[in-house]
């Protein structure tokens, strides 16, 4: 056999192959193409649930305790949620909050959870499903915010990553300061 030149079973072999790769491929795309389109938008994804080991001065028949991360939630979904009465909750500082937020938000800044959660806690049941938003794509104070609401027994906590920006853009109404 020349090195030049494949014998034809090889190139057939080959040729299977690209074929079961491109299919393979075509598959998987298909499958999670929301989560292929929200990369190409620099949308972030929801990780899996993690589940920590348990600490190795624990007894190995300690439960495993399971970490919660808030679901996203995308714009259109917000109406049917909201109607439903769901709350939405403004992660931002009080100052931007202040000046304007979502129509009929809360504010629950990140950096005053400490200060301001048990009056939260004692306002809002924890059942009621909350929708937590910041300052759009790339600001991690709602997701931060969710995950220690998850923690403190709340059932239902969403994360509205467009946020404060995708609603005024989308010419939702707003309130605060004009």
């Amino acid at each position: 056999m020349n090195d030049r030149h494949l014998s034809p079973t090889l190139r057939r072999i080959l040729l299977e192959a690209l074929i079961l790769c491109a299919f393979a491929m075509a598959v998987g795309l298909s499958l999670n193409y929301r989560m292929v389109l929200n990369a190409f938008t620099g949308k972030t994804v929801t990780g899996p649930k993690i589940f920590n080991a348990p600490p190795a001065e624990q007894s190995p028949t300690a439960p495993v305790v399971e970490q919660a991360f808030p679901d996203p939630v995308e714009l259109e979904e917000l109406d049917g949620l909201l109607t439903e009465g769901a709350l939405l909750v403004d992660a931002r500082n009080a100052i931007d909050y202040a000046k304007s937020h979502l129509q009929g938000a809360v504010s629950l800044p990140l950096g005053e959870v400490d200060a301001r959660l048990a009056a939260f806690i004692a306002q809002v049941p924890k059942e009621r499903p909350l929708i937590l938003y910041c300052n759009g794509f790339g600001c991690p104070d709602s997701f931060d915010l969710g995950v220690r609401l998850l923690q403190e027994g709340f059932q239902e906590v969403l994360v509205f990553e467009g946020g404060y920006p995708q609603w005024r853009d989308a010419g939702l109404p707003l309130e605060g300061e004009k």
